[in-house]
């Protein structure tokens, strides 16, 4: 999700900081609208006009979209005399809500110069005043029906703009690989040496357990697809004690994983072949036989040490094959991460760090799973479909999960692109099998020794 600008690093690290306590919502709002324009301070005008494929989109889009879902769907319902900031706003930056009306197609988003990014942030200026304003007005009417649907209406917005926070990210690197400077988004993290961790398995016993949302566990919000919570039966498994490094992935390239087709699913290798896949996504080999890697802090050396990303689906599975080892199902992901210490589950390198990318493990984990949420989306082998008793949210934004529900994969975890306070057990992400431009990789599973 990501020159002429001056690469830094956000103002302070605080201002990403996830409150301990949710925040009255006003605030809440001002602090994740303020998070959104924060992340573009590193880039020029015309950075954020970039558009390098139809999956991606330019961070001038990504700020106006966030933008306009608070105008469509929170002031034409809640303020009074509505006017809309520029009515041609709701083609442009319609995504793909077929039920609010037209759409500017996907691929062209990048065609759009007009507005500029000036008249983008302005838009964002007004819109967040207007809101804040409904909110004050609101405020009072705690137990009326439309202040309970415009609450979550805002919450669902916010959300949707933290999930938009980590696409400009993940899109920015991606364009800004195609240049031959290799400019960085932000300065160069320095790792500190790490010894690698040996990888051990954790075992877990065979159960019918609950799976889903639940906000006992997982806090007050949830999207439709982690719901209803419902019944799993899961068979005894061993899940790895780490991330798949890029060691491994040097190794597998070594063994010649690239062009073994026995490893690969069919359309795998397909796609392995179709495109001349024979390194990772932004992988460059040197003369010397070392590897660099194109980062959202330049191109260092890869560290063997730190968890692989930007993997496709077909070079996890290809991966865990090789490894004499399958990848998890999004039950047996969600079963281990119920039972991580309090401690772990907050250890991740989220956005917050600054960091914008993986970190190595820096000790052995002998009771836990590491690394289980942020660093690097984890693949699954579980197809995205619906929960049983499924249901999407009524009106327009139902459209917001359920129709992608074909030919994508559930990834579990979060990044280190990702808000902390956006993850949780139950959240499912969800790409086709040839997406690599996330922050995506794996973690080894097993069925367990009979």
């Amino acid at each position: 999700m990501n020159d002429d600008a001056m690469p830094c690093l956000p103002k302070t690290l605080d201002a990403f900081s996830s409150p301990a306590a949710p925040l009255p919502l006003a605030q809440h709002f001002q602090q994740v609208r303020q998070q959104t324009e924060r992340l573009i301070e590193p880039l020029s005008a015309e950075d954020c006009q970039l558009q390098s494929m139809p999956d991606a989109s330019p961070a001038k889009w990504h700020l106006a979209h966030i933008t306009w879902f608070f105008e469509t769907f929170v002031l034409e319902r809640f303020e009074p005399g509505f006017k809309p900031f520029d009515a041609s706003f709701r083609v442009l930056f319609n995504s793909y809500y077929t039920g609010v009306g037209e759409r500017y197609p996907r691929p062209q988003r990048g065609l759009i110069s007009r507005p500029g990014l000036k008249e983008v942030l302005a838009y964002r200026a007004q819109i967040n005043q207007r809101v804040l304003e409904v909110l004050d007005r609101t405020d009072a009417k705690t137990d009326s029906a439309s202040s309970t649907e415009l609450a979550q209406v805002v919450t669902l917005g916010l959300h949707h703009e933290q999930q938009h926070q980590e696409l400009l990210l993940t899109d920015i690197g991606h364009a800004l690989s195609f240049n031959p400077q290799r400019p960085a988004y932000a300065q160069r993290w320095p790792l500190t040496p790490t010894a690698p961790q040996p990888l051990a398995w954790h075992g877990y016993g065979g159960a019918l357990v609950q799976h889903g949302f639940e906000a006992a566990l997982d806090g007050e919000f949830a999207f439709d697809n982690e719901t209803p919570r419902h019944p799993v039966y899961v068979a005894p498994f061993e899940l790895a004690s780490r991330l798949l490094t890029n060691g491994e992935l040097m190794a597998f390239m070594a063994d010649g994983g690239y062009q073994r087709p026995e490893l690969w699913l069919s359309m795998g290798w397909d796609w392995v072949q179709a495109g001349g896949h024979a390194l990772p996504l932004y992988w460059q080999a040197e003369p010397n036989g070392r590897y660099r890697h194109f980062t959202l802090q330049g191109m260092p050396d890869v560290d063997p040490n730190t968890p692989a990303c930007h993997l496709s689906y077909f070079e996890a599975d290809a991966l865990a094959r090789w490894a004499g080892a399958r990848l998890p199902t999004e039950f047996e992901w969600e079963l281990a991460a119920r039972q991580l210490p309090a401690s772990s589950a907050t250890a991740g390198n989220f956005v917050e760090t600054a960091a914008y990318r993986p970190l190595p493990q820096q000790h052995a984990s002998a009771h836990a799973p590491a690394q289980m949420l942020g660093d690097v989306w984890e693949w699954t082998q579980s197809n995205y479909n619906p929960y049983p008793g499924y249901q999407p949210w009524e009106g327009v934004v139902g459209e917001y999960n359920g129709k992608f529900m074909c030919n994508q994969f559930v990834l579990r975890g979060g990044s280190c692109a990702t808000p902390q306070s956006h993850i949780r057990a139950s959240y499912r992400n969800f790409f086709p099998p040839d997406a690599q431009w996330q922050f995506s990789g794996l973690r080894l599973a097993r069925d367990a020794h009979r």
